[in-house]
C-alpha cells in the first residue's frame, strides 16, 4: 500500500476546525486530467500563434474564423478529459465543511463534471457559448456555410465562446462572490495556480490579510509560496486525497470523542 505523505504540523487541526473553507484553483489541477494550460496549448498547427492573437476581442473582430477554430481545437481536448483524483478530493472536501466555496481559474467545467456543487467560474466556461453582440448564451444555432463562423439566431451577431478574453473584465457577479469568500473563509487551499494572473492573483492576499490559512497545493514555487502558512509542493492529484481521507479520519476520532 502507497504511503501518505507527511502534512505539515498543525495542518489537520486548521482544517478540522475551519467553518469555511475556500479553494481557488488553476490550470495546474486540469494539466493532470491532460487539459494544457493555455501557453502550453501553442504547440503543432497553433505554435506559430501568440495566444493573445488567438484570444481577444480584436482577434475575434478581425479572423473570427481562426479564433473559432482555436477554441474548437481546445473544446475537443476538453471534451476527451475526465475529472482527476485532484478535483474528486475536493468534492469529498466540500461534505466536510460547514460553509464551502470552489473558486476556478479553469474554463474546463471538469470541477461540475466530478460532483462539485456550487463553483464560481471566475474566467466563464470554454464549453458554452455566447454572442459577442447582444450577449446572450446560446446552445443551438445554424451550421453556417463552410469557412464561416455561426451566427447568433437572436441578432446575427457573431457567436464566441464564453470565457474571458485578454482585455476583457471578469464576470462581475463571480469576482463578488470570490471576493466574499477569500475575506470570511477560515482557510483557502490555493491549488494549482500560477499565482500571477489577476486579479484571481490577489484572492490568497486578501484572504491573508483577513486572517485566514493559506495552503498552497503546488509542485512548483509561486510567488504566494513565501507567504503562506503551509505548502504542499506535490500534485494536487496525489496529494489532496490523502489530505481529505487523512481529514476524514480525524473527524471521525473527534465526533467519536477520541
Amino acid at each position: 500500500m502507497e504511503s501518505r505523505p507527511a502534512f505539515p504540523p498543525g495542518l489537520l487541526d486548521t482544517l478540522a476546525t475551519a467553518r469555511h473553507i475556500a479553494v481557488l484553483t488553476g490550470a495546474g489541477i486540469s494539466a493532470e486530467s491532460g487539459i494544457p494550460t493555455f501557453r502550453d496549448a501553442q504547440t503543432g498547427l497553433w505554435a506559430q500563434y501568440d495566444p493573445q492573437e488567438l484570444a481577444t476581442p480584436w482577434a475575434l473582430r478581425q479572423n473570427p474564423g481562426l479564433v473559432w477554430s482555436w477554441y474548437e481545437w481546445r473544446r475537443s481536448l476538453v471534451r476527451k478529459a475526465k475529472p482527476n483524483p485532484g478535483h474528486r478530493a475536493l468534492v469529498e472536501l466540500e461534505d466536510l465543511v460547514p460553509h464551502f466555496t470552489l473558486i476556478t481559474q479553469n474554463v474546463d467545467g471538469l470541477h461540475q463534471a466530478a460532483g462539485s456543487r456550487h463553483v464560481i467560474e471566475l474566467h466563464g466556461n470554454i464549453m458554452r457559448t455566447r454572442c459577442a453582440d447582444c450577449g446572450r448564451q446560446v446552445k443551438t444555432w445554424e451550421p453556417p456555410p463552410k469557412g464561416q463562423v455561426p451566427a447568433c439566431p437572436h441578432c446575427h451577431g457573431v457567436l464566441r465562446p464564453d470565457v474571458v478574453f485578454f482585455g476583457e473584465p471578469l464576470p462581475s457577479e463571480a469576482l463578488e462572490k470570490a471576493l466574499e469568500a477569500a475575506i470570511h473563509c477560515d482557510v483557502m487551499l490555493v491549488v494549482g495556480t500560477s499565482a500571477v494572473v489577476e486579479p484571481a492573483a490577489s484572492l490568497p492576499r486578501y484572504a491573508l490579510q483577513a486572517g485566514a490559512s493559506v495552503v498552497e497545493v503546488n509542485p512548483q514555487e509561486t510567488p504566494l509560496s513565501p507567504l503562506v502558512h503551509y505548502r504542499l509542493a506535490q500534485p494536487a492529484g496525489h496529494v489532496l486525497p490523502a489530505l481529505v481521507q487523512t481529514l476524514k479520519e480525524r473527524l471521525a476520532r473527534l465526533q467519536g470523542g477520541r
